[in-house]
């Protein structure tokens, strides 16, 4: 059975128990629908669909993602220690992102990024796992209105390791990315932590400076 974790709790990934040749990160989600009387359901408008991202830092021995560069020396995100809808594969080869789920619609994983745990350069030390709401704050979109989020990690065999959920309250209305959880180098081996930290921003990147 998959071990349900807390905020701030960790599970080691042992090769014993799993097939960590390839691990997939899954996250999922669904938006609650507002109850709106019949005037306002005539009148209003649709909820519009929630793009939540999900996005990879890859962390060196400081804490810090490498940044990838053009031609002309000026700093870009292509190429670079961050994956996500436009870098959709490191330039290691053994994390990408399968695809960008635009609704967030149908049962299961939404969006998935697979790791291969083995092949992740020596010089990463962990990889944060983040969900930012696409355009939340133009949109008036917030976790708040986001129920039944979690991330999971299903090794190799389709078995799953563990499993962190958020369920949106009032709390998170003004929030609109969770650094969720982390994967991170521990003896020798892996561990996945469970984060849970919420930012008000919409955009991964301001919560990259933090990386750079």
């Amino acid at each position: 059975m998959a071990i349900s974790l807390k905020k701030g709790q960790g599970v080691s990934l042992r090769k014993s128990e799993f097939d960590l040749s390839s691990v997939t990160i899954g996250l999922g989600w669904d938006v609650a629908t507002e109850k709106k009387g019949f005037f306002k359901a005539l009148f209003s408008k649709d909820d519009a669909d929630y793009d939540l991202d999900a996005i990879a830092f890859l962390l060196d021995g400081n804490g810090k993602v490498r940044l990838g560069s053009d031609a002309q020396g000026n700093v870009m995100l292509k190429d670079s220690d961050v994956v996500f809808y436009n870098n959709m594969r490191h330039a290691g080869g053994a994390i990408w992102l399968t695809g960008d789920n635009r609704t967030g619609a149908g049962d299961g994983d939404d969006e998935q990024i697979i790791v291969r745990l083995d092949d992740i350069e020596a010089r990463h030390e962990r990889i944060v796992f983040i969900v930012a709401i696409y355009q939340g704050k133009q949109k008036g979109q917030n976790f708040g209105k986001v129920k039944n989020a979690f991330i999971r990690a299903v090794d190799a065999r389709g078995k799953e390791i563990c499993r962190y959920d958020i369920s949106g309250t009032a709390a998170f209305a003004q929030y609109c990315s969770i650094t969720f959880a982390e994967v991170a180098r521990k003896d020798g081996g892996w561990e996945f932590r469970a984060l849970g930290e919420p930012h008000e921003t919409d955009r991964f990147t301001d919560l990259l400076s933090s990386y750079i």
